[in-house]
């Protein structure tokens, strides 16, 4: 009964999701657009000799943080706000299996996102490397960083903060990620401080790999830190009522 329920719920998720055309444009529009243009027009100088092999890891990474973070932490936010989420706990399908639920629905997500992502860069000339299953494992591992940073907000704010700070914290971390600008094209005490940031952790990693170029583990052991920090400071701190 409760599997059954999870499905439904995360059927019901998913189908909520893809309906919205505002969190279709965060998700999906942005991501692949940035990817088209910077790729198209060349107006970013890396050490990469294609502007698309820098391009795509970092926007697989921008696509973890637009669903993991800005999808379900407004989403989340407003249901709390709705007294959606008490009323969902108090049925069969459990508060644990609304976020089992919630979880699997973002996953779904990202799986459509990363082969969009890799279809599009393929299609203007990148070539799928051999990195691709470990990229994959640093995504999740981006997964769990974001999404507690996004219960994190959704728990803690009220839903018109909570969409405010979703927000501007989605363009600040894509200005300091070095997902679309090179981190090393920052003024020093910058690039100090976006090191420490889960986005460029995650942006790093993953282009590390897919590049087959010397891993960096201090940026590994940042997003650790993130999966780690943010899930524990969501469950310690969020409410299910506004």
């Amino acid at each position: 009964m409760r599997r059954r329920a999870v499905v439904a719920q995360t059927r019901a998720e998913t189908l909520l999701q893809l309906r919205r055309g505002e969190n279709l444009i965060v998700t999906l529009a942005i991501p692949l657009g940035i990817l088209v243009f910077f790729a198209k027009v060349d107006a970013i100088s890396t050490d990469f000799a294609h502007p698309v092999d820098f391009l795509v890891p970092g926007v697989l990474s921008l696509a973890v943080m637009a669903a993991a973070m800005v999808s379900l932490g407004i989403a989340t936010g407003f249901e709390r706000r709705y007294g959606v989420l008490k009323r969902l706990g108090t049925t069969p399908l459990s508060r644990g299996g609304l976020l089992v639920a919630k979880t699997a629905t973002v996953l779904v997500l990202e799986i459509l996102q990363i082969l969009l992502v890799v279809a599009v860069g393929v299609a203007i000339g990148w070539h799928v490397p051999a990195g691709i299953v470990p990229a994959i494992g640093l995504l999740l591992l981006g997964t769990v960083a974001f999404a507690g940073i996004g219960m994190l907000m959704a728990g803690t704010l009220r839903a018109e903060a909570n969409l405010a700070a979703a927000n501007g914290l989605f363009l600040v971390l894509l200005f300091l990620g070095g997902m679309a600008y090179p981190l090393a094209k920052l003024p020093t005490p910058l690039q100090d401080f976006a090191k420490a940031l889960p986005a460029a952790a995650l942006s790093e990693t993953v282009r590390a790999v897919l590049a087959s170029q010397a891993f960096p583990v201090g940026e590994l052991a940042v997003l650790v830190a993130w999966a780690i920090g943010a899930p524990l400071l969501a469950a310690r701190y969020f409410r299910w009522e506004e």
